[in-house]
């Protein structure tokens, strides 16, 4: 008796220890728990505490000024606002560095809420068995625009820091010149960026003039995105952010419409290319292919404002269409409680 007594102890304490073990894991790894008690990670609730937002902003599409909107509401709206570094502005990461961003992102649990922005290239956290997937945001512009804005950007600067010294200050090339001699600072790796900052980090992405990362690029900017804008119509991204995502951009539209330095910059000197320029660009596939991701893109904004947001009837403000949905033939009905 005393041995099958012992045996019993031993197998009690095994038991403790183990469930100690799984209740602090569930406690840790929350869709560990929903797994164990069968709700999907899927079925989680929507935790707008905890929510990280992805801005992985396209250089000279009014990314700077955005994002300042997010700076100038982050201690009044009690969120974290984080800039994404990476060496020589590289926007592509190795696979070790995916999984520390990854990794980061969703255990920095001090830093959430948050909003994380830099120049990086879409990163599915779908790929490494994330729960809890991040908000990707964006704002696009037209290529030409894009490439133009760019060009004379690295010659002159902004007016937001017009001090600062440019990597190709003092040279005077117009953009009308550096495409009369095919020069690198306007070849085809300067116009093929929005493609592959929506493609992502494959390999393909980063091929100018490829019609596999277009359609991916597509793929991605409808399923993998909540809300992507144009730099052309930035009010109304502004508008549609605020009112579906309040818990971040509370007050954005008003901040937005007073003038506050979180207007566009400008780039301080700006030639528009001649119409033979243009023709030469526009005839390239590259160019061609980053147009129909730019429609693309703005006609799937445009449905989005038309099905949210509506103009007040003088034009002056902005407004949300309000709630057209509802609830019913709810079942099984509560029975009634009697009391004795």
């Amino acid at each position: 008796m005393t041995g099958i007594g012992g045996f019993a102890m031993l197998l009690y304490i095994h038991l403790v220890t183990e469930l100690t073990h799984l209740r602090k894991a569930m406690q840790s790894h929350p869709s560990l728990g929903s797994f164990l008690s069968g709700t999907p990670p899927s079925e989680m609730v929507l935790d707008l505490d905890n929510l990280v937002i992805i801005y992985n902003r396209v250089p000279k599409t009014g990314s700077t000024s955005f994002i300042g909107l997010a700076y100038d509401l982050c201690a009044r709206n009690k969120f974290n606002v984080l800039h994404i570094n990476t060496t020589k502005n590289v926007p592509t990461l190795s696979l070790t560095d995916q999984v520390r961003f990854v990794y980061n992102v969703s255990n920095w649990l001090e830093k959430k809420p948050g909003i994380y922005h830099g120049h990086i290239a879409y990163l599915d956290f779908d790929r490494f068995g994330v729960s809890q997937q991040p908000l990707y945001i964006n704002i696009i512009r037209k290529p030409l625009d894009r490439l133009v804005s760019y060009y004379y950007f690295i010659r002159y600067g902004d007016d937001l820091r017009p001090y600062l010294i440019r990597k190709k200050m003092g040279d005077k090339m117009t953009l009308d010149e550096c495409v009369a001699i095919e020069h690198p600072d306007c070849s085809l790796n300067h116009i093929w960026i929005q493609v592959p900052f929506f493609c992502g980090h494959h390999s393909e992405c980063w091929v100018p003039g490829s019609t596999w990362a277009l359609e991916q690029a597509k793929y991605n900017l409808v399923h993998k995105y909540f809300l992507v804008g144009v730099t052309e119509e930035i009010q109304d991204f502004v508008a549609l952010l605020e009112y579906s995502l309040p818990r971040f951009f509370r007050g954005a539209l008003h901040l937005y419409n007073t003038g506050s330095k979180s207007h566009l910059r400008k780039t301080v000197k700006k030639i528009m290319p001649s119409e033979e320029t243009v023709a030469k660009l526009q005839s390239t596939r590259v160019m061609r292919l980053e147009e129909e991701f730019y429609n693309f893109a703005l006609n799937h904004f445009h449905y989005l404002r038309k099905k949210t947001l509506y103009d007040t009837e003088d034009g002056g403000l902005i407004q949300d269409r309000g709630r057209n949905f509802g609830y019913e033939k709810i079942k099984p009905r509560k029975k009634r409680e009697f009391v004795t």
